[in-house]
């Protein structure tokens, strides 16, 4: 078993349906905006935005401190797409002997190897006997900075 901590339960099949937002033509910025850009509005469907393929997109809830160095938190929703071929430098969500875990995929020598985007857990290396099941990649980050 490793020391690292595991994805919360199973994945959730991604209902999608179209969600049409406000949203401001110009960019967030630190500083004012221009009376130009104040008002602009059109709008995002953040369905379509955060699956790109919705009959192969899941969601899960990320648990623990293992992928904090790739901006990504305890309780964050992950947007998985399975059709996506896993390569190099991929965030994947992986099955590692029953159980999910959320890293970043490296290939060296021809070797899958899950590396953690914090430096208090280490690598997994698959191991004889041990079954390793990439599920997808994932394709964004959803952080709830405020309930209600």
């Amino acid at each position: 078993m490793y020391s690292h901590r595991f994805l919360a339960g199973m994945p959730v099949p991604a209902t999608i349906t179209a969600m049409p937002l406000p949203m401001l033509a110009a960019p967030a910025r630190g500083g004012r905006a221009s009376a130009a850009e104040r008002g602009a509005v059109t709008h995002l469907d953040l369905a379509t935005e955060l699956a790109q393929h919705p009959q192969s997109v899941f969601i899960l809830r990320q648990t623990g401190d293992s992928m904090e160095g790739a901006g990504m938190f305890d309780g964050d929703m992950l947007v998985v797409e399975k059709h996506l071929q896993p390569v190099h430098g991929d965030i994947v969500v992986a099955q590692v002997d029953g159980e999910f875990t959320c890293k970043r995929l490296h290939v060296r020598d021809g070797q899958l190897v899950l590396h953690p985007e914090n430096p208090a857990y280490p690598d997994i290396h698959p191991q004889e006997g041990q079954h390793i099941e990439i599920w997808g990649v994932v394709t964004s980050s959803v952080k709830r900075l405020r309930t209600a």
